[in-house]
C-alpha cells in the first residue's frame, strides 16, 4: 500500500532528526519538477538559496578555524566540502531518495545530481522554518567531519612542501630523499626511503612506488620534528 503523504513528511522529519513548524516547507524541498504541477512547485528556488546556506556555514567555519590559511587554502577545502558530490553523499546517508515526490519515470532510481539538490533544497527549508542557527548546526553535523577529512588529505599531500620550508627554517637545509631499500619485481617495486637533513636521518618510510614512498618519508620526518608519533613506521 502506497505511503500518504504525510507519512513520507512523518519519516523523513524522523530520518534527519527536526520537527518542521511548517510543514509545506519540507513538502517542498522533497519536490523533484518531474512530481510538480509548476516549476515554481518544485525545490529548485530553495536548492538555490541552500547552496549559499552550506556554502556560508562551510566558509565561517573554515575562516573560524584555521587562521593561518589563505583564501585558496580555504577554497580548496570548500570546494571539496561542498561538492555536488558531497551533498549526494549527505543526501543517501540521510535516506532522502526515499521521500522524493518525483515523476512516476524517476521512481525507480534517484540519480546523483538529485540527491545533492534535495539535500540543498532541506537545507534552504530548515533555514526558512527554524532559522540560521537551527540551520547552521544541522549543515555542521555533516561538513565538520568532511573538512576535517579534506584538510587532513590537503596537509598529507602538502608534507613535501611543508617539509622543505621546515627544514630551510629549523635546519637551514633542504630535505633530501634516499632510497635504503627496494624490493618485488621492477614492474611492481616497493621502496624503503628516509629523510636527510643536514646529515640527520630520520625514520623511513615504505612506499608502494618512489613518489609514495616520499610522501610518506616527509610525513615521518615532521611527525619527529613535532613530537609525535611516526605516522608509517619501516619496522
Amino acid at each position: 500500500m502506497p505511503r500518504s503523504e504525510q507519512d513520507i513528511l512523518d519519516d523523513c522529519q524522523a530520518a534527519i532528526g527536526y520537527q518542521f513548524r511548517r510543514p509545506e516547507l519540507l513538502r517542498a524541498a522533497l519536490t523533484h519538477t518531474s512530481g510538480a504541477n509548476t516549476r515554481l512547485a518544485s525545490n529548485e528556488r530553495l536548492e538555490f538559496l541552500g547552496d549559499s546556506v552550506l556554502g556560508l556555514v562551510t566558509c565561517a567555519l573554515l575562516f573560524e578555524r584555521f587562521p593561518t590559511y589563505h583564501e585558496g587554502d580555504m577554497t580548496k577545502i570548500k570546494s571539496i566540502v561542498v561538492s555536488r558530490k558531497t551533498c549526494a553523499a549527505f543526501s543517501r546517508q540521510l535516506g532522502l531518495g526515499d521521500f522524493l515526490f518525483t515523476g512516476k519515470d524517476l521512481r525507480s532510481e534517484i540519480p546523483p545530481n538529485m540527491h545533492a539538490d534535495v539535500f540543498e533544497s532541506l537545507v534552504a527549508a530548515i533555514f526558512l522554518d527554524g532559522g540560521w542557527e537551527t540551520a547552521r548546526e544541522f549543515v555542521l553535523d555533516f561538513v565538520d567531519p568532511e573538512i576535517e577529512r579534506a584538510v587532513a588529505n590537503s596537509n598529507e599531500h602538502n608534507a613535501k612542501s611543508l617539509l622543505q620550508q621546515v627544514a630551510q627554517k629549523e635546519y637551514g637545509g633542504i630535505p633530501r630523499y634516499e632510497v635504503r631499500d627496494e624490493q618485488g619485481p621492477d614492474h611492481n617495486k616497493c621502496y624503503k626511503i628516509e629523510v636527510v637533513i643536514n646529515g640527520y636521518a630520520f625514520e623511513p618510510a615504505w612506499g608502494k612506488n618512489k613518489k609514495d614512498a616520499e610522501l610518506r618519508a616527509a610525513l615521518n620526518a615532521l611527525a619527529v620534528i613535532e613530537g609525535t608519533d611516526v605516522p608509517y613506521p619501516s619496522a
